[in-house]
């Protein structure tokens, strides 16, 4: 049995169960700063002072949401089987960032919501509105409004890059719904990915701390109280915890809610403008690295960040900020938390054996071309679809390849054709009848007239298909 990605969700009714040259690419080991108990007494001592610095912070979150039920399809057949409406309910935790009512979770533990309440440590309950959700990250931001005067206790953001693997850690929610619980355990592991192709530039906190359904949301804090991570999902074949989950860096977490309090809308993360790879052993021993580690250039986008920087295909990045690079993820991650306007040095070792230092510059990705949005309609194998054309801002957004090329995507499905005919999200429209298609204008062309035979080319998952649909 394999085991599977856990949001830690506890979830009513059905809104869902509920990542010289030799001694330049060495490891430096830092000087340890931490000491290990070294008595019985100095073992026996208690969380107790840092769970109540931290524990009043963290709060119940509840979201429900009108969900249709279907009734059983022998009825429907005979016009009686009329879904109905009932209420779910999803329970999660939060926590707060700031004493006027900011509050962050997981995106997943208020998606839908039409309506969330937050229930505070001392019981008292207050509505909350979302001021941005941002799927990719799993967060959320809400706030919730309080007496005039009233200021809340809050959790202090610990965005230093102090955690170390083997600190102690405390992870504080409401696991199933039982009441706020706290449990213990150590950083397992620092910027660990779940994407493979690091291009999501995720890095996350693994610890063994048990978290369970409804700690969604809730907070890792280290022995000073402050948060480290918000708690996000686990590894499980039970669902359940078995010591193997994870929780946002705090890095992340500040960046979502300086844009949320600022009004922002979404958040802008700069790109590298390179397709890169991890590097294996395999292209260690070919490169002559010493140890497999760094992130591998493949591609450039021309006139991107990357580009500018002076980076070249063939170049492996070792270092950012002088933080050693171990993948494509941890270089990914190390340009997206940076912010549009700041500059990164990136320590890298040319195709020929040279070692150099480069100044990248950190951009927003191009929104080129324009988005051009559509939902196309008619009587084609399109209808019903909504559309934009690629660009880095659009592959960014979505989760999706910049280097794909031009073409136009497909963001959505409303009823037509399109759902029958087995379009997909993420779809890149390629041909319609021996037409290519470079973005939204020339597929509106294609479509405007009705044909008996309609070949179409998509290409999805990085392979192109071909099918034919009668008009």
């Amino acid at each position: 049995m394999r085991a599977s990605r856990v949001p830690i969700l506890f979830a009513v009714g059905l809104l869902g169960a509920c990542s010289p040259r030799e001694s330049q690419s060495q490891p430096v080991l830092a000087e340890p700063t931490r000491a290990a108990p070294t008595s019985a007494a100095a073992m026996k001592m208690s969380f107790a002072p840092v769970v109540q610095k931290a524990a009043p912070a963290v709060v119940n979150i509840s979201a429900k949401r009108l969900v249709r039920q279907q009734t059983d399809p022998f009825w429907q057949m005979f016009g009686l089987g009329v879904p109905q409406a009932r209420l779910a309910a999803s329970l999660g935790s939060g926590v707060i960032v700031r004493s006027d009512g900011v509050i962050v979770t997981n995106n997943h533990v208020v998606e839908g919501g039409q309506e969330i309440t937050v229930a505070l440590n001392d019981r008292r309950e207050f509505p909350a509105r979302i001021l941005l959700a941002e799927p990719r990250t799993d967060l959320a931001v809400l706030k919730i409004d309080l007496p005039p005067g009233e200021k809340l206790p809050v959790l202090a953001l610990d965005d230093s890059d102090g955690t170390q693997v083997g600190d102690l850690v405390l992870a504080i929610g409401d696991p199933f719904g039982v009441g706020q619980t706290v449990t213990n355990g150590i950083v397992s592991a620092l910027n660990r990915t779940t994407d493979p192709t690091g291009d999501g530039g995720s890095a996350y906190i693994q610890t063994d701390a048990a978290i369970n359904p409804g700690n969604s949301g809730g907070a890792l804090v280290d022995m000073d109280g402050d948060l480290i991570g918000v708690n996000s999902f686990i590894l499980s074949r039970s669902g359940s915890s078995s010591g193997v989950g994870f929780a946002i860096p705090a890095a992340v977490v500040r960046r979502v809610v300086e844009t949320a309090v600022g009004g922002g809308r979404a958040v802008v993360r700069p790109w590298l403008g390179a397709r890169t790879q991890t590097v294996s052993a395999e292209i260690a021993r070919s490169l002559d690295l010493a140890l497999p580690q760094g992130a591998l250039v493949a591609d450039i986008w021309p006139g991107g960040p990357a580009a500018r920087a002076g980076l070249k295909t063939g170049d492996v990045v070792l270092q950012a900020d002088g933080k050693p690079v171990t993948d494509a993820a941890g270089l990914n991650y190390a340009i997206r938390n940076s912010r549009p306007g700041e500059t990164l040095s990136l320590g890298v070792r040319r195709a020929d054996g040279r070692d150099q230092t480069l100044t990248l510059r950190a951009e927003a990705p191009p929104a080129n071309p324009p988005r051009d949005a559509r939902t196309l309609t008619g009587r084609h194998p399109f209808d019903g679809a909504q559309v934009v054309n690629l660009s880095p801002a659009v592959a960014d957004e979505l989760g999706v390849d910049p280097f794909a090329g031009p073409g136009v995507l497909v963001t959505g499905l409303d009823r037509g054709a399109a759902m029958n005919v087995g379009l997909r999200r993420g779809d890149i429209i390629r041909a319609v009848n021996g037409q290519r298609i470079g973005n939204v204008r020339d597929l509106a062309g294609a479509v405007a007239q009705p044909q008996r035979l309609w070949q179409v080319t998509i290409e999805r998952d990085g392979r192109e298909v071909s099918a034919t649909f009668r008009g």
